[in-house]
């Protein structure tokens, strides 16, 4: 439970969870006695998303509301009509902050995003065909449906062709670049579907 008079909300992302921080430093004393701050992880699941509304206009599939401090009150709301969509309040004894089993994000971790999938491509995930990998969010997190049918249209790669072969294409093709060439995100006019994986989500972000 979280209890304070006044306190301010930051959202980050990471693949498709949403962290909510709660913080209500601007209304404690200026030494921070009583701070308060507390993070609640999100699951958009199908359909889940939130708005921001007067109090008279709140979605009637609204399941988690934050009220502003004034008259009249607008509301941010936690909206899923289909209800496949969680939250979870992070206590003290929460290790890791976001969920386990889900792998670097390649749009904000991309580095570590493409080492995950390279590193690991004796796994049983890319015995399947890529449409079928791309999936899993171990190694491809944030990559859903309409992501993974835009990255393999432009990367001209068959859906149902063995992910490790594919993938192994795209090692075979960086061990053949110079040391120094790999130390940098390539810019290439061509680029493979990892990179792919990456660029897409900002093309996303900044329409």
């Amino acid at each position: 439970q979280y209890s304070a008079k006044a306190y301010t909300i930051r959202a980050e992302a990471r693949g498709k969870e949403m962290a909510l921080t709660l913080d209500n430093k601007l209304s404690c004393s200026a030494e921070g006695s009583g701070r308060n701050v507390s993070r609640i992880i999100f699951h958009f699941g199908m359909s889940g998303r939130f708005q921001f509304t007067t109090e008279a206009d709140v979605h009637k599939h609204a399941h988690l509301m934050f009220r502003t401090d004034e008259t009249p009150a607008h509301v941010l709301s936690f909206v899923d009509v289909r209800r496949f969509g969680t939250w979870r309040p992070l206590t003290e004894s929460d290790g890791e902050e976001w969920s386990a089993g889900r792998g670097p994000d390649p749009a904000f971790e991309y580095a570590a995003f493409r080492h995950n999938v390279l590193a690991n491509l004796t796994s049983s995930v890319f015995n399947k065909p890529i449409c079928e990998a791309m999936l899993n969010q171990e190694f491809f997190n944030g990559i859903g449906n309409y992501l993974r049918c835009e990255i393999l249209f432009r990367a001209a790669i068959p859906p149902f062709s063995k992910a490790r072969d594919v993938l192994q294409a795209v090692l075979a093709a960086e061990d053949d670049k110079p040391k120094k060439a790999k130390k940098s995100v390539s810019s290439s006019s061509s680029p493979d579907l990892l990179q792919l994986c990456h660029d897409l989500p900002h093309e996303v972000l900044a329409l």
